[in-house]
């Protein structure tokens, strides 16, 4: 496994940490062109942002899997924190400032996010999220414009997975595999309900959510997943703690091993 030393050390903190597991071997690079020499390696089998900078090696990745769809969406778990009473699991998403633009590259990422959940054996539940109430309507173009937008996202993510093969769409609703719901703007219920696809109305919005949750609430991040592609990449925040950056590592460790 291969990860980016940047300004930020927590991350060589955090592998010097895991080196107890006999068969994790975790290599630090100083540069963006050694992580993304690393990420064409096939003898690597995961590789972590850690604490370099995004916008290089995102974009390079994207070049370089320029036939596949890539997106990147953020994994939070608090089954192992004792700060809190209740485990909530779920992928934040979009939360690059770029992606999720349209409706298209949203409902490719609900899939994405739809299929890694079956890969991990969860049911995926999927929240489509707003910029304001149901009944909000009216009260600005901009919010309207949201507001029908999120509708028009459920009624198409609802659509496309009746015709999807691994999901289950011949029996009722109850004892589907998926579940699809539009939260508007009430972004608590959707996680307090156990929905596991948090969809943001666009990638500012949700990298906003991941600040707030994450770097300032303390909610325990595993990095973000990059999707659509088979090589395992977490991409990780610069600002991420020496905890934020072993929960990452642990997630790779494990992404590997289910391809082994």
């Amino acid at each position: 496994m291969v990860a980016g030393l940047g300004e930020n050390e927590n991350i060589l903190l955090a592998s010097k940490e895991l080196e107890s597991i006999e068969d994790l071997n975790i290599h630090l690079v100083k540069s963006e062109d050694e992580l993304i020499d690393a990420f064409k390696n096939p003898k690597v089998h995961a590789t972590l942002r850690g604490s370099l900078k995004a916008s290089k090696i995102i974009k390079s990745i994207k070049e370089l899997k320029s036939d596949c769809k890539i997106n990147r969406a953020t994994y939070i778990n608090t089954s192992e924190d004792e700060n809190f009473s209740k485990d909530y699991e779920f992928l934040l998403a979009p939360v690059g400032i770029d992606e999720g633009k349209n409706l298209e590259e949203k409902v490719e990422l609900a899939i994405q996010a739809a299929n890694f959940l079956q890969y991990l054996g969860k049911m995926p539940k999927i929240a489509i999220l707003a910029e304001g109430r149901k009944d909000d309507l009216g009260r600005s173009e901009k919010i309207d414009e949201s507001l029908i937008s999120s509708q028009e996202l459920t009624n198409l993510l609802t659509d496309t997975f009746n015709k999807l093969d691994n999901f289950d769409n011949n029996s009722e609703d109850i004892s589907k595999n998926y579940s699809i719901k539009n939260y508007y703007i009430l972004l608590e219920q959707a996680i307090e309900e156990g929905y596991n696809i948090i969809l943001a109305n666009d990638g500012i919005f949700g990298n906003i959510m991941f600040r707030t949750l994450v770097l300032l609430d303390k909610w325990p991040s595993f990095g973000a997943v990059t999707l659509g592609m088979d090589e395992i990449f977490i991409d990780t925040s610069r600002d991420q703690s020496v905890e934020g950056y072993k929960r990452s590592l642990k997630l790779a460790y494990k992404l590997a091993k289910l391809k082994e």
